[in-house]
């Protein structure tokens, strides 16, 4: 029964995160598909960063991305202006490397609960395992202090102890569906992301 708790408790967890990650990657999805849209309309990159960090939300996704790259971007412009002195590969790299860092903090956003969601589709089955063999053992050693067993004493025990494993595969069967399609969701933004970072250093490097 412990062991029926935890992987009940363990399925609730798992569902939870399961719909917390629909969610959140239904908005990452949305938010790039308008960021996409809004930057390759052809408007003025300036008013396009001012949109993005006048809102009170920070920005997410690609716009985070995009918002580290121009913010830094201009930064060196201004410190090369003052400086009389204009080295594009500076301004570049410095640029790459906010890009990089949001890039970055955005995958790990995506990614959180994905560890865990992999350890309850491998793990659980396992513990129900452990669960039914534990039951089994427990109503064969019943039957010791039994003069004559019938299967009518034995069937219930072993039938309780064979819930544990329904409740284990209950448990991982969900969390391994969900995590591959989350991983693949996922790794499809990541390449979203990494083509507008390379698209957005070459849009730079021309204005350098």
């Amino acid at each position: 029964q412990l062991v029926m708790a935890i992987l009940l408790i363990t399925s609730i967890f798992s569902w939870w995160y399961i719909f917390i990650k629909v969610a959140t990657i239904r908005r990452a999805e949305k938010e790039s598909e308008e960021f996409e849209n809004a930057f390759w309309s052809g408007g003025d990159l300036n008013k396009l960063y001012d949109g993005v960090t006048a809102g009170r939300r920070k920005p997410q996704g690609m716009a985070s991305i995009f918002e580290a790259g121009f913010k830094e971007f201009i930064r060196h412009k201004q410190q090369t202006r003052m400086e009389s002195r204009m080295d594009v590969s500076d301004v570049m790299e410095g640029s790459r490397r906010a890009m990089r860092a949001a890039y970055n903090r955005e995958l790990d956003d995506l990614d959180a609960h994905l560890p865990f969601l992999a350890s309850v589709g491998s793990v659980s089955p396992y513990i129900g395992l452990f669960g039914t063999v534990w039951g089994i053992m427990n109503s064969f050693r019943g039957l010791s202090s039994v003069a004559q067993a019938t299967l009518s004493q034995v069937a219930p025990g072993i039938a309780e102890a064979l819930v544990a494993t329904a409740i284990g595969l209950f448990a991982a069967i969900p969390a391994v569906i969900a995590y591959n399609r989350f991983a693949s969701s996922v790794d499809r933004l990541s390449v979203r992301y990494e083509s507008f970072m390379e698209e957005f250093t070459n849009i730079l490097q021309r204005k350098s």
